[in-house]
């Protein structure tokens, strides 16, 4: 195992890949690695026969053009070949990794669950209060007031007492499972499971992206929609919120902190925020 690791690692080192700190990110990086083995290996094999064209067709060998041009069909064969190995990744690690990723969705009381609304040009993040429950959402009820649609009476979830922290300022809690022992948790490979963070993502104005390299996630943002998202911290950590959907005139200022903290630093954090009396929290992130 050890020696494996250091071999994919080896290949990250040279690739520059950022560090992981997801779990999930395993099977993204591998994924990456495989593609640029591939994209390699055409890229010697097209250069090698660009130049063994310019030696076998030169003026001096062939001074009359052939009509006919080329008899065999190994670049046929080569394409067919290369077909089928972009077949492999794409079914046999593509969409195998994305079905996980689907099948195995945590439960919302068994994560961290936020909601995160993008806009031009800032990124705004949603906590549930004291009653752990986020109030409903229409978009009919959506007023520049009210972008998201909060239903304000609704009576499963007050929506003036959710935390509603500063634009830009994104944080998630590392929490190290344990099982009904008291031990820690561990996954079938031996690492340490920590508690699923479950992201609902939507936009308020136009189509952005929201990318964590670190954490290997990107997805789009969608006017009108909510889009859940999961993945499970591994290490604390402070990382950079990029929008990989271009937005308007100012994309490259389309960014924020997603921050993995502690579990008393994420505590700590939301008190802050946390408004003091119902109806002290606004319900827009403006």
């Amino acid at each position: 195992m050890e020696e494996q690791s250091t071999f994919w690692q080896w290949q990250k080192d040279i690739l520059s890949m950022p560090p992981l700190g997801s779990r999930h990110g395993d099977d993204v990086d591998v994924f990456i690695i495989y593609v640029h083995w591939l994209m390699l290996f055409l890229f010697v094999l097209w250069t090698a026969y660009f130049f063994y064209v310019l030696f076998r067709y030169n003026s001096r060998s062939n001074p009359k053009a052939d009509p006919v041009g080329v008899r065999s069909h190994y670049s046929t064969y080569l394409e067919i070949g290369v077909a089928v190995v972009e077949a492999i990744l794409l079914l046999a690690i593509a969409i195998p990794m994305w079905a996980k990723t689907v099948d195995d969705f945590p439960k919302d009381e068994d994560s961290t669950v936020m909601r995160l609304a993008a806009e031009q040009f800032t990124w705004g993040s949603r906590y549930t209060g004291k009653n752990g429950l986020f109030a409903k959402q229409d978009i009919r009820l959506a007023t520049p007031e009210n972008l998201l649609g909060y239903e304000a009476n609704d009576p499963n979830g007050d929506a003036s007492d959710d935390v509603t922290p500063p634009p830009k300022d994104v944080r998630v809690p590392l929490i190290a499972l344990k099982d009904e022992n008291g031990e820690p948790l561990k996954h079938p490979d031996g690492k340490q499971a920590y508690k699923p963070v479950i992201i609902h993502l939507t936009s308020k104005d136009v189509i952005h992206s929201l990318k964590v390299n670190t954490l290997r996630i990107c997805q789009d943002a969608m006017p009108g929609m909510t889009i859940p998202i999961h993945f499970e911290p591994t290490v604390t950590g402070r990382y950079l919120i990029t929008c990989a959907q271009l937005c308007g005139n100012g994309h490259a200022s389309m960014n924020a902190w997603f921050s993995v903290v502690t579990e008393e630093e994420f505590d700590e954090w939301q008190a802050e925020y946390a408004p003091a009396k119902p109806g002290a929290a606004p319900i827009s992130f403006e």
